[in-house]
């Protein structure tokens, strides 16, 4: 009989520690409606680019300027960046705070090395006369892919942010929920790059027409 006592006395799972507290819990809601504008920003600009994805105005085509090493080499960094991302929310839940930093360190290296292989193609397609204001083709191209870009950095910023936070506090549900929405963030961020490599980059080299 106490057995059985003992055993209805034992508590539930617990939920991970981002969703342990209702008033951080409740801030992961409110950051998913952030994402849902972000996506609408992203479908406008992806919209204005299929418009303007012809529209080369005598300047420098899609031909002329992408090659698919800078291109792989940024795919690889990125997606890889999202596996190490998921490594860190794995060890926070374990409450592994070495483990925590290790990987959120490593994705954050992985998003430097993205914006900067980036930053150079941008400057590469500059030196051979694709600027922004050439043909609504390569305004559509840099102010879709730049926004990325930026959304990027901006997320490398805030993984220092995450990393100080840690170092000083430790794995807290605030701590943790914190890293969680940067996840979402960053997990966003790549799934965004995947439209942009395949509808961006790989259909305006093959000339074929986006659906």
């Amino acid at each position: 009989m106490s057995q059985a006592v003992r055993h209805l006395e034992l508590p539930e799972q617990q939920l991970p520690l981002e969703f342990a507290d209702y008033h951080e819990s409740i801030k992961v809601t409110g950051f998913w409606i952030f994402l849902t504008t972000d996506l609408v920003l992203f479908a406008c600009l992806f919209a204005t680019f299929a418009v303007m994805r012809y529209d080369f105005a005598n300047g420098p085509t899609p031909i002329h300027l992408f090659h698919m090493g800078p291109l792989i080499l940024e795919t690889a960094l990125l997606l890889t960046s999202s596996f190490t991302c998921s490594l860190a929310i794995y060890q926070s839940r374990a409450q592994n705070k070495t483990g925590v930093l290790s990987w959120l360190i490593l994705t954050i290296l992985l998003g430097i090395g993205f914006v900067g292989t980036e930053v150079h193609e941008f400057i590469s397609y500059v030196g051979l006369g694709a600027t922004w204001h050439k043909s609504g083709f390569l305004s559509a191209f840099f102010t879709l892919v730049g926004t990325h870009g930026s959304h990027v950095t901006f997320g490398i910023f805030w993984a220092l942010t995450l990393v100080v936070q840690l170092v000083k506090r430790g794995i807290t549900p605030r701590t943790s929920r914190k890293l969680y929405t940067f996840a979402l963030y960053w997990h966003f961020l790549d799934i965004v790059w995947v439209f942009i490599f395949s509808f961006v980059y790989l259909v305006s080299m093959t000339g074929g027409k986006m659906a």
